[in-house]
């Protein structure tokens, strides 16, 4: 499944925002459907091939996020969320739902963009199974659990790499503090933060070329951390994201 022939639905009950999105992503090679309410989102996602969901969670006959946890129910495909809540509780409960990624009104379609390449790429990596996460210098090789930096190994702790596999299996993608939590330390644990903070800490200092800067594990603050992917199309790293660009104004 490549980028270009990539199936959206987009979801959101102003026009101007569908058309808005529409002309994006149709310049962009995607086939694009479109829903006004939840039950259109949820009946158009049953009937064809739906490769990426761009949901809102203002929609007159239900929350978006029960769209998302309704989708999510029975299918895999990748969820980004807009909204113009910023709340940091809402994010961690949108994600927990099963959404991939948010984007916070206003926004550039560059930045959507970015955001869309990244959550199709780790669905390409999970279908396919790719074994290689490269961020930067960074080379995350999860067959033969080995990471280099530069093309050195770097001797990490069990608990160092499991935190940097799960990132690395989300990579691009923002997984929250319980999540990671669950994963390296287990269901009673969800709740102790100074643990993922002191790994987090200790992590940096030998994957990150200027830990006090970082750039390829990076903070989400009140939600969680994430593992930055190359952007561009060249494959060329910048860092944890691109600057959004010609944001799109609205009242939603």
């Amino acid at each position: 499944m490549s980028e270009h022939s990539s199936s959206v639905l987009v979801v959101d009950d102003e026009i101007q925002i569908r058309r808005f999105l529409r002309t994006g992503f149709e310049l962009n090679g995607f086939t694009v459907y479109e829903a006004g309410t939840g039950a259109e989102a949820i009946r158009a996602a049953t009937l064809r091939p739906i490769d990426l969901v761009i949901v809102d969670l203002g929609l007159p006959d239900m929350d978006g996020a029960e769209v998302v946890e309704r989708i999510r129910s029975w299918s895999s495909v990748p969820i980004i969320v807009l909204s113009v809540r910023a709340a940091e509780a809402q994010k961690v409960r949108l994600l927990e739902l099963g959404a991939d990624d948010y984007v916070v009104k206003p926004f550039g379609m560059a930045e959507l963009l970015a955001r869309v390449r990244v959550v199709l790429r780790r669905q390409i990596r999970a279908v396919s199974g790719e074994p290689l996460v490269k961020v930067g210098p960074l080379t995350i090789d999860l067959a033969a659990r080995a990471v280099l930096l530069n093309d050195k190994r770097l001797a990490l702790t069990p608990k160092e790499y499991r935190l940097l596999q799960v990132l690395a299996q989300h990579a691009g993608n923002v997984v929250t503090h319980q999540h990671l939590l669950k994963e390296v330390w287990g269901s009673i644990h969800v709740h102790d933060t100074h643990y993922l903070r002191i790994f987090v800490r200790k992590l940096r200092q030998k994957i990150e070329p200027h830990p006090d800067s970082p750039r390829i594990l990076v903070t989400e603050l009140g939600v969680g951390y994430r593992l930055a992917q190359p952007e561009g199309e060249n494959g060329s790293w910048t860092g944890a994201a691109a600057a959004p660009t010609a944001p799109m104004r609205t009242e939603s």
